[in-house]
């Protein structure tokens, strides 16, 4: 029987390539052609690429807005090959009856274990370490703000399966640890055997390590801004692996300047790559360029994942649907 489905994977031309599409095509074998577009933006899908796609899986760099979404002819689902889905207008696709799923399982492990080094990086004061030995010194007194970690308040915004996480790696490292998420049902707590805290701002106040676990919302979108980072204890940092519009860029920048907190990690920034700056003026603070998700074997997954959502729904069964399409 002729195959006649097709599955549009949608990545920028202005990033840097995510490779063949050789695992999504082995996974929608005989089900569907499988084409791969590198495009500037979402303008440069043609008319026939917009009435052919069955499905479009989507990259984190690439938009879907609503005028492109109308374009679109026979589309069943959108799947944005990741955790976080801020790139589709969801409830756009929603009003047309297009179902946006993500991957939420995936990069647990990778985006815990990052957070955490970074964590660890902020407190055993890794970089001014590494920058004094580069002068040719050799001075432990460098690292004079280094703190004993245990006891810590380990401070997570977000339980769910990467902040369950890393809150777990946290306690695991005697951090005291604590989190707030008034979407995790009660006695979590008592599951994984951490504090729960009811008051998102009586968290912040007592983080020695404020670590943020949310995807990008109208709720979530700057969270953190200049009332809050000015609420930290002076000796606190921020470790930011979810989304980079979560923290208010001019806000960090101003707490980093003015010594609100002692420190922040940011493997994503509000407008990447803004954040470049922040590395360059504030010796206290890491930046990574959204990697956190990253391993050989996560993007593998990523990426395969990505096309059994797909291939589930040209078979009539949507799965990790975001925006409430059934």
């Amino acid at each position: 029987m002729p195959i006649d489905k097709h599955v549009y994977i949608l990545d920028s031309a202005l990033v840097p390539h995510a490779g063949d599409a050789r695992l999504e095509i082995a996974v929608l074998d005989g089900l569907a052609h499988v084409h791969e577009l590198r495009l500037r933006s979402e303008e440069d899908l043609t008319d026939e690429q917009c009435a052919t796609a069955d499905a479009i899986i989507v990259w984190h760099e690439f938009k879907l807005t609503l005028d492109t979404l109308r374009r679109l002819r026979k589309t069943r689902v959108i799947v944005r090959n990741g955790v976080g889905y801020d790139n589709v207008d969801i409830h756009g696709a929603a009003s047309l009856g297009i179902a946006v799923s993500n991957v939420p399982d995936y990069g647990t492990e990778e985006v815990a274990d990052h957070t955490i080094a970074l964590t660890l990086a902020l407190i055993r004061q890794l970089r001014p370490l590494f920058e004094d030995i580069a002068r040719g010194s050799w001075n432990w007194e460098t690292a004079a703000a280094c703190r004993r970690i245990r006891g810590q308040v380990f401070a997570v915004v977000g339980c769910g399966r990467i902040g369950t996480a890393a809150a777990l790696r946290a306690k695991a490292l005697g951090f005291d640890v604590r989190y707030y998420d008034p979407y995790v049902p009660a006695g979590y707590e008592k599951a994984i055997g951490v504090r729960r805290e009811h008051s998102l701002d009586a968290l912040i106040a007592a983080a020695d390590v404020l670590s943020l676990h949310v995807p990008l919302t109208e709720e979530t979108r700057f969270l953190i801004d200049v009332p809050r980072l000015q609420s930290m204890k002076r000796t606190a940092v921020l470790v930011n692996t979810s989304r980079g519009a979560v923290v208010r860029y001019a806000a960090i920048d101003q707490a980093l300047s003015e010594g609100w907190i002692a420190g922040a990690a940011l493997d994503v920034l509000e407008n990447e790559p803004q954040g470049l700056d922040l590395f360059v003026r504030h010796p206290n603070c890491l930046v990574t360029p959204h990697s956190a998700f990253y391993s050989q074997e996560s993007m593998e997954d990523l990426r395969r994942l990505s096309a059994v959502v797909v291939r589930e729904a040209l078979e009539g069964r949507l799965i990790n649907v975001v925006n409430g399409v059934g």
